[in-house]
């Protein structure tokens, strides 16, 4: 039972993160049905950001509270991350909206790609330690333990998942959102700007991406160039597995995800005894994405809807 409560935990956690980078795509996805695949190096780049400003400000102003230089590096990384993801919309994608869908989804790997590159020449290659900056003590949750940093994750996904849940449904921006999904030349006619909720939708899903990004490296206590591919993957996987398009899918195919995660690769190092392990996690992700798109390829929330003419 300890075992079993401690991978929940760290499936919580995990899911966590898939989760608020698979509202990245699943919004995008909604309004113009482009799968951005470089959504996962705005991650990387929120957190190798965040890093800078850490290792900045522990050099610059000694002393300083450890919560204060994340909030800070924090607030940075939205800013820089938020900023790339409206100018990769502006550049990218704008030009390609109208194109055949195979178009902007070539750009997209491309723009991965770049950034990739571009983070390797900025910061170099080599794997950066993340400083800790909140209590490192443990504490102990009914036989199983967990982590200040691992609280904070908690919380914030939370607190973020309300605030852009409240956002969507109950403001004027998340109604031109829900009208430029639904139908952009009607939304326009109503008064609506498309290209401006467009990159409204971009940036937000930036913002999500960055916090996802920096609980990543203070969750496992490392930054590199590449470190967005993978969770970016996993996160595409959690939006299909809850529908893609669908707020609430997302979520719940990113916490489902994270348990499923979790469960499987500590459950497979149990029983074989350390040989296989969190190292071969990955493949659980992947082989519910190939079940899903067998079985069920809108989703569990998604909507089954028949082509048109």
């Amino acid at each position: 039972m300890e075992v079993f409560l401690q991978q929940i935990i760290n499936g919580l956690v995990l899911g966590s993160m898939y989760a608020l980078v698979a509202l990245g795509y699943t919004m995008v996805y909604g309004i113009i049905g482009l799968i951005n695949f470089a959504h996962g190096e705005v991650l990387m780049v929120g957190a190798i950001t965040s890093w800078t400003i850490i290792v900045w400000m522990q050099d610059a102003m000694p002393g300083t509270p450890g919560w204060l230089i994340l909030l800070c590096s924090l607030l940075i990384a939205f800013v820089v991350s938020g900023a790339l993801n409206f100018s990769i919309e502006k550049i990218a994608y704008r030009p390609l909206r109208n194109s055949p869908r195979l178009a902007p989804l070539i750009t997209a790997i491309g723009v991965s790609i770049l950034l990739q590159t571009l983070a390797m020449i900025i910061w170099k290659p080599n794997y950066k330690p993340y400083p800790t900056l909140l209590p490192s003590e443990p504490l102990h949750l009914g036989g199983a333990v967990i982590t200040v940093t691992q609280i904070f994750i908690l919380g914030a996904t939370a607190v973020s998942l309300a605030i852009l849940m409240y956002l969507v449904n109950y403001t004027k921006l998340g109604r031109a959102m829900r009208a430029t999904a639904e139908n952009p030349r009607v939304a326009a006619l109503m008064g609506v700007k498309p290209d401006t909720v467009i990159s409204a939708t971009f940036i937000i899903g930036a913002v999500l991406a960055a916090l996802a990004g920096v609980m990543y490296a203070s969750n496992y206590g490392t930054v590199q160039h590449t470190m967005g591919f993978l969770p970016g993957l996993k996160a595409f996987t959690a939006a299909v597995f809850g529908g893609i398009g669908n707020l609430g899918g997302a979520v719940l195919g990113g916490i489902l995800l994270g348990l499923i995660e979790a469960i499987g690769g500590g459950y497979l190092g149990t029983w074989t005894g350390g040989v296989l392990g969190s190292q071969y996690s990955d493949i659980f992700a992947f082989i519910v994405l190939i079940f899903v798109l067998t079985l069920r390829p809108s989703g569990l929330l998604g909507e089954r809807v028949a082509d048109r003419a």
